[in-house]
This record gives structure tokens, sequence and C-alpha cells, in this order.
């Protein structure tokens, strides 16, 4: 089949603007978004999830103004959110009154791309991920159910059902959008869905990208699928931040890799979160490369990053050093 294919070489993520890290205010998530549009970007990524709902009606406000034609959009379904006056405990910094469960059925996406729809305010998505179908979830689903038997449900529920708004013209396409590497694997090896895209977050980025060099790329090149590379900051360590992922966990080994590569990058004086970047673009498999932002100015250095012109020497050296795969291609 002919696919719609993803071809933006940037794109903003909402999981900051859905107040993961801190008390984003809706004037500065509106001056994040319109430097964003400034920039040139015109990939937004989006999910019921982040903030509990927060993240889409944002990314909504902002965008219905824009001409609906010139921008992508993808968002996810894997959960429903439901009114409550019990507000659960959750990563997001003071979320609206919504708690959540997990529900990968037919049905249950049908909603969820109605609901998200209701949040954004806009009348169509582009591409929708099946979220967080993975085992570093697996404490988190309720009365011992893994994530494979959650993959169960959402083989014999989402995934038709997206192939069925595809077909419908509904959506462009549909993927999974996980942080593991094994449910892509998986849904592309032991499966007869069709998916299109995937959304790999903080699997492909300067400090840890080995894994998706052996396992993950050979599987996409094989299916023919897209691939977005999210999160190449893993959080917030390569930009800058005291944090690794969204665990809050700093592992050892990581952050003297880090260490190392940042001493390389003053040497050279290269922008770590520029590198960062083009490296997680740079392999033939990747379509995009999807970063956050939770402030203007943040998302109008990530704009420009693919303008700068880095020294061959850096990464060369990192290379030379063992900080960066052997096999990992390179930008330019």
């Amino acid at each position: 089949m002919s696919r719609e294919v993803l071809k933006e070489k940037i794109g903003i993520g909402g999981v900051a603007i859905g107040n993961c890290f801190e008390v984003v205010t809706d004037k500065r998530a509106e001056e994040t978004l319109e430097a964003a549009w400034e920039g040139g970007i015109r990939y937004y990524d989006t999910s019921p999830w982040y903030g509990l709902g927060l993240s889409e009606r944002r990314f909504g406000h902002f965008l219905h103004n824009q001409n609906r034609d010139d921008y992508i959009l993808s968002t996810k379904v894997g959960r429903i959110l439901k009114v409550t006056g019990n507000i659960p405990k959750t990563m997001w910094k003071e979320p609206p009154a919504f708690d959540y469960e997990y529900d990968y059925s037919a049905e249950a996406v049908r909603r969820s791309i109605e609901d998200s729809l209701q949040r954004l305010g806009i009348e169509r998505i582009d591409y929708v991920f099946i979220h967080d179908l993975s085992p570093d979830h697996n404490d988190e689903y309720k009365d011992g159910v893994s994530w494979l038997d959650h993959f169960e449900v959402a083989r014999k529920g989402a995934m038709p059902e997206l192939t069925k708004m595809r077909e419908e013209g509904i959506i462009k396409g549909w993927g999974l959008g996980v942080n593991t590497i094994e449910p892509i694997v998986k849904t592309l090896e032991e499966t007869d869905a069709d998916p299109d895209i995937f959304l790999s977050a903080i699997q492909y980025s300067m400090v840890n990208h080995k894994e998706s060099i052996e396992k993950l790329f050979p599987v996409i090149e094989k299916h023919d699928v897209g691939l977005i590379a999210a999160a190449p900051f893993n959080a917030g360590l390569l930009s800058g931040k005291d944090r690794y992922n969204y665990s809050g966990e700093m592992p050892e080994d990581k952050l003297k890799k880090f260490e190392k590569i940042r001493d390389i990058a003053k040497k050279h004086e290269v922008e770590l979160s520029t590198a960062s970047l083009q490296f997680s673009q740079a392999p033939k498999v990747v379509n995009t490369v999807l970063a956050g932002a939770s402030k203007p100015e943040q998302v109008r250095e990530n704009a420009k990053a693919f303008d700068v012109k880095i020294s061959s020497d850096f990464w060369k050296e990192l290379k030379n050093e063992g900080l960066i795969d052997e096999r990992a291609e390179l930008p330019g």
C-alpha cells in the first residue's frame, strides 16, 4: 500500500507543555507554540495522558487558529479520561480534575479519538499512536495485568480499529508510541497488523542508542515503516537539565558518559543540545526527531539546530573515545 510519510525534520512534543517537570502557564505554553510555528516547525505531537488533557487543550488552542493543511498533528490512545473529584497522583503538576484508565479496545480507541478532537477543537488528527503499551508500565497497570495482556487486547482491538479508521480516511496512519523497543518489534514481527509509523522515545540519543541500532532499526527497515526518534535529550540530561528520562533517576553510567561527551563538546565549542538533535535525526531510518519544550527560547534553539554546521572532528573524537557506537550514522 502507499503510505503517508512524515517528512518533517523536527517536531515539538507536548509532555512539558502538559506540566510534566514544572507548572507552565497558559500564556507561556501559547508563546512556546507560537515560537515553534515562527521557527518553521510544522509537526505537533500530544496525548490525552500529557497533563490529563491539558496538553491537548493547549495545542488545540494554538493550532485551531492555523490553516489545518499547514501542519501535521498526532496524538495517542490507550487511556480514557474520566471526570473525578479525587485527582490521582501522577507525574503532572496541577492537572485538571480527571482520572484515567487503560483501555486498548476498539471501542475505547474510537472514544479516545473523539474525546481528543473535542479537547483539541480541530477537525482531524493525522497520526495516532497506541500509547505506553510497554513493559516499563507494568507497575502502573491494575489488578496484576501485564503489558502483554494489554497487547493482546490491542492486537484484537486498537490495531484493527486504527487500520479501519485509516481506511475510512479519519486518520492518515498509526503505530505505537512507547519508551521501549520490544513492543515495536513484537507488533511488526508477531502480528498481522498494518502500522505506518512508530514513535520511539528515549531510545536513540547520544548516551543511549546501541539497542536501537541492533534491534529497532533493522526491523523498521525490514517492514518499511516510518520512525520518529522522540526525547533526544533523554527528557533533559542532554539539554542541560539535572534529570534522565521521566523517572528522575540518574544512572551512574549514563552520567559519566554524558560528562565525557559534554567535555568534548566544550572543547569543540559545540552546543550539546544542537548536537543531540542532529545525532538523533541522522539515521536514514529516522523520519523525524521530536523534542519537547516549555519555553519559547528552548524551541527557538531547537528549530535552528539543523542550520548549525558541526565539525566532523567532534563526531570523530566521540567515536574514537567509544562514547558513541561505531555503527551510528552521523550528521552530514
